[in-house]
């Protein structure tokens, strides 16, 4: 009965990782042509597979790696910039200072990141492009000089999360972000 009960929570929460109430918007897109150089936001950016964004640092980097790093592109949770801001004690922060790719609302990007490896999810922005999330984007120690003492443990946990572009195309501020799973090649259902 124990195994059972298990099962049946297993199911349960693999079948909730898969449900997301609304679908996100991109509502900046930001490139770091260099390091240590101001960031440029654009309204639309290529997103090269396997690569990142056309005109960031990390895309102009060839990678020994198959499919590419697993950071060719940041993105941070719009909802999480006033929490920063409220840790640090100012009214706002601009985006453009934590040098992130893509600002995203609407969408719980940790949650976009699949818990189960037989059961994938991408995000899906705008019209062809489709990303995977990878892992967590922490903060780095340049925040304490960018936004004052204690930004970086402010941002531990709101530092947004890094991504591998699977499918590229054109990504505009105010395309829809969709979480979809991935469907399973048969060869990957038999091989379970």
């Amino acid at each position: 009965m124990r195994a059972f009960l298990y099962a049946l929570a297993m199911s349960e929460l693999r079948e909730l990782t898969r449900c997301f109430p609304r679908d996100g918007r991109i509502d900046a897109i930001l490139l770091r042509p260099a390091r240590d150089v101001p960031i440029s936001a654009v309204d639309e950016v290529l997103a090269i597979a396997g690569r990142g964004l056309q005109g960031d640092r990390i895309a102009a980097r060839a990678s020994s790696r198959a499919g590419g790093s697993n950071r060719q592109l940041t993105l941070i949770q719009a909802e999480h910039l006033p929490v920063i801001a409220a840790l640090i004690g100012v009214p706002a922060v601009d985006p453009a200072l934590l040098r992130r790719n893509l600002v995203v609302s609407g969408l719980n990007l940790v949650a976009a990141r699949s818990l189960f490896k037989d059961q994938p999810l991408e995000l899906c922005i705008g019209e062809a492009v489709r990303v995977q999330i990878t892992g967590p984007c922490d903060p780095c120690s340049k925040m304490e000089a960018t936004l004052g003492e204690g930004a970086y443990n402010a941002m531990r946990g709101h530092g947004g999360v890094t991504a591998r572009v699977i499918a590229g195309g054109v990504i505009r501020v105010g395309d829809r972000v969709q979480c979809q799973r991935v469907p399973l090649l048969d060869s990957d259902e038999n091989s379970r």
